[in-house]
């Protein structure tokens, strides 16, 4: 395996254990209490360092053009956040976050809050963090390299899997919770796992903001949206056929006054 793959290994795992620190020292603000942040058992949160591996691999040719890089960082890590988003409620049937309350949001998935903070994260990405850690890389041995990169991928995905059959058994309680909305399936959900494995209980404290649904209140909501839509879209034939009348009624009168004059 080429040495700069390696290089680019061990800085997800650098991006991801980051990210965590960041989300913890934000939760920590936020709710004045420490919080075990994402998915996973481990103090990573892979979104990070997928993150930082995109933006270093994808940004490190525009180093000549600073506004290039904090406009791409933007549009890649809000890309990759609004696709996980997506993703994990598609396979477990929860809204994990929601900026729906914030002000210039995208279907709550992503807000400017988040936005231009990695704007600047990608900046300091691209010129401090990569020369510095790759700088420090650079002076690892071949063999020490390799072994940090498989132990920690061991690691990981070892971690990767405990957490996803976690999240499998909230999606079943989910299926098996009574209620018509996402907020009664999630006190159900929390209040029929309280009792469950630590690791249960770890994921519902580490996303107290998050939303749990199953897949008859999934049907519901996507009737609600098709209903939504197609009033949205009678009034606007209501009020398009409204003008439409009102320009005909002018035009009438504008012919009448013509015609007597």
């Amino acid at each position: 395996m080429p040495r700069e793959i390696l290089y680019y290994v061990l800085l997800f795992f650098v991006g991801s254990v980051l990210g965590w620190c960041m989300e913890v020292a934000c939760k920590l603000w936020q709710f004045h209490r420490f919080i075990n942040r994402g998915f996973l058992m481990g103090p990573w949160c892979p979104i990070y360092g997928c993150g930082t591996a995109l933006l270093t691999a994808l940004l490190s040719r525009f180093t000549q053009d600073p506004f290039a890089v904090f406009g791409l960082a933007i549009l890649i890590c809000g890309t990759l956040e609004y696709l996980t988003s997506c993703l994990m409620e598609a396979l477990f049937h929860a809204r994990w976050w929601d900026y729906s309350t914030k002000r210039f949001n995208l279907n709550g998935r992503v807000c400017a809050n988040t936005l231009i903070p990695f704007g600047l994260l990608g900046l300091g990405m691209i010129y401090f963090v990569k020369p510095f850690l790759f700088g420090q890389f650079a002076r690892l041995d071949e063999q020490l390299l390799r072994l940090l990169c498989v132990g920690l991928s061991a690691f990981f995905l070892t971690d990767a899997v405990i957490s996803t059959l976690t999240l499998i058994k909230i999606r079943k309680g989910a299926a098996l919770a009574e209620g018509d909305s996402t907020e009664a399936i999630t006190a159900a959900v929390r209040g029929a796992l309280a009792l469950e494995s630590a690791q249960v209980r770890r994921i519902l404290h580490a996303f107290p903001e998050s939303r749990i649904y199953n897949s008859r209140v999934a049907r519901q909501m996507r009737e609600r949206r098709r209903q939504l839509r197609l009033e949205m879209k009678a009034a606007r034939q209501r009020a398009r056929a409204a003008v439409n009348e009102r320009e005909e009624k002018l035009r009438q009168e504008i012919r009448q006054r013509r015609a007597r004059h």
